[in-house]
């Protein structure tokens, strides 16, 4: 693989369109552990999208050669503070997109997120007090927050996709 910025974003781009060709599969029911296999491409479908999203600003700050360049972690050149004084027509976008919460962007950070904390069990409001301490509980009964469709991710990784291509050309032209 050459050592261009940009190879990383698109072997990420890449990876996460695998993930998504095989969440599909899963979603199908083609093998025995399907909700299994569909929690891992799907977790791996958002690992990839983030590693590209990081690529992509890692490519912006190393053309403009940014001090941190280097950074790990998107959000370290996605925040206001590392806009302060800079004037990057890319970056100002991601960071708009980053800080509105209905956007795609911002939804992929968070969820990304969220691979990291821990379970939580549901928060169910205090009842009567007169009512029995001990609960009939069933464990059929899964409690389950809406999970990312593949469609979704899919969405995401064009979206992601088309940002690169754009910002590519328009870095190119000087």
């Amino acid at each position: 693989m050459a050592h261009e910025l940009y190879t990383r974003t698109n072997q990420k781009i890449y990876f996460a369109g695998l993930a998504l060709q095989s969440l599909g599969r899963a979603e199908s029911g083609q093998a025995i552990n399907t909700s299994a296999l569909a929690q891992a491409d799907r977790e791996s479908a958002l690992f990839h999208l983030y590693g590209a999203l990081l690529g992509l600003c890692h490519e912006i700050a190393g053309y403009y050669r940014l001090p941190q360049a280097a950074a790990p972690r998107a959000e370290a050149l996605l925040s206001a503070q590392a806009q302060h004084g800079l004037a990057i027509p890319e970056l100002a976008e991601l960071v708009e997109l980053a800080q509105s919460r209905e956007t795609w962007l911002a939804r992929l950070l968070s969820e990304y997120a969220a691979l990291f904390l821990p379970p939580q069990a549901p928060k169910v409001d205090k009842g009567d007090v007169r009512v029995a301490v001990i609960q009939v509980v069933s464990l059929d009964e899964q409690v389950a927050e809406p999970e990312l469709t593949r469609e979704e991710l899919e969405s995401w990784r064009q979206n992601l996709k088309g940002l690169a291509i754009r910002f590519r050309e328009g870095l190119s032209e000087c």
